[in-house]
């Protein structure tokens, strides 16, 4: 874990140094679509870079769950709509990832949660998701959310929800849910919301990405 420590803060640094980062796509298996909003992450990047002054690359990498790669990457973003399976080998790669800075953004396309929660525990058998309240500090960043994560689809008429696992007063990893934020910044053509709709998506996901470049 040191080792690979040592090598994700040195990345981060070279990173920093030529003012311009990557964010990456995680690629797991168990048969979920890991590929499905192709055009969110890119879209997401390009608003960011508009309206934060960020300098992010627009290329979007994939990388596996088990990969060192992964280190490469500041902020990972994974979607999809189906089965969610990590081998303990992948597990213990992706809790080394989140403990030693890295962070994990999951939006659930719809049908994630059921799945993807026995996983977690996987990575972290003893952290919980738990459910982060409007004030917490992601929901106040360059943008306010008063009311926390905005209803960007509608599934089961459930309200949206923003799930955390916090270390050490430090939030690794994110969990969107009944939102659909990567719907909401994909291009305006595939799904045809309004563009008050994808405004507040975008905006919610600028404010991830400043989150976790802030702290």
């Amino acid at each position: 874990m040191f080792i690979k420590k040592i090598v994700f803060i040195l990345t981060l640094f070279s990173a920093v140094t030529i003012n311009a980062q990557e964010l990456a796509i995680l690629k797991y298996n168990g048969g979920g679509d890991w590929y499905s909003n192709p055009t969110a992450l890119p879209n997401l990047i390009r608003y960011c870079n508009t309206n934060l002054n960020t300098k992010l690359k627009e290329r979007v990498q994939t990388v596996e769950v088990g990969s060192s790669l992964i280190f490469q990457y500041p902020m990972l973003h994974m979607t999809g709509h189906g089965n969610v399976v990590f081998s303990n080998e992948e597990a213990a790669n992706l809790r080394t990832y989140l403990l030693s800075g890295g962070f994990l953004h999951i939006d659930d396309n719809y049908g994630m949660k059921p799945y993807l929660e026995k996983e977690l525990v996987k990575v972290f058998p003893n952290l919980k998701l738990e459910e982060l309240g409007v004030n917490h500090p992601i929901f106040n960043q360059k943008f306010k959310f008063i009311d926390g994560l905005p209803k960007i689809h509608e599934h089961d008429g459930k309200r949206p929800q923003a799930f955390g696992i916090t270390y050490e007063n430090r939030l690794v990893l994110l969990f969107t849910y009944e939102s659909d934020l990567g719907d909401g910044w994909e291009d305006a053509i595939v799904h045809n919301d309004p563009e008050e709709v994808r405004e507040k998506a975008l905006k919610m996901g600028a404010n991830i990405i400043y989150y976790v470049f802030k702290n």
